[in-house]
């Protein structure tokens, strides 16, 4: 059997119950070092990401930086068509987004899954 696919390691990972092929991927998983190795460090990923509270996320810069910010683009709003209420809109907007708590986190496990798959890629021999 080919090795397992890593979108079906992934699933694996988060426990999503998948596909009938699952007990020729368990056995090869079982057999297999590489695969068995990618599927540990997903699931730890998976694992940490799930443990991610609100605390762990950065804070909101200062509202100075915000007032930079502002300045900067104030400075070039001609140039290039932006305008200060646009930036403080875009802001808000972020800041009181209740969906984008789920997208930092979702783009976090994302992050950390390619940065797993990159960095267990760089130590396996060729």
């Amino acid at each position: 059997m080919p090795h397992v696919e890593p979108a079906h390691l992934m699933e694996l990972a988060l426990g999503n119950d998948i596909s009938s092929d699952d007990p020729g991927a368990l056995r090869h998983i079982a057999a297999c070092d590489r695969c068995r190795e990618e599927l540990s460090l997903i699931t730890r990923v998976v694992v940490s990401a799930r443990g991610v509270e609100e605390s762990d996320l950065p804070a909101a810069p200062p509202e100075r930086v915000w007032q930079h910010i502002t300045q900067e683009l104030s400075a070039t709003e001609k140039t290039h068509g932006l305008s200060m209420a646009s930036a403080e809109s875009h802001r808000t907007r972020r800041s009181t987004n209740p969906h984008g708590r789920t997208l930092r986190y979702a783009l976090g496990l994302l992050a950390g899954i390619a940065f797993v798959r990159w960095w267990s890629r760089g130590r396996q021999a060729p």
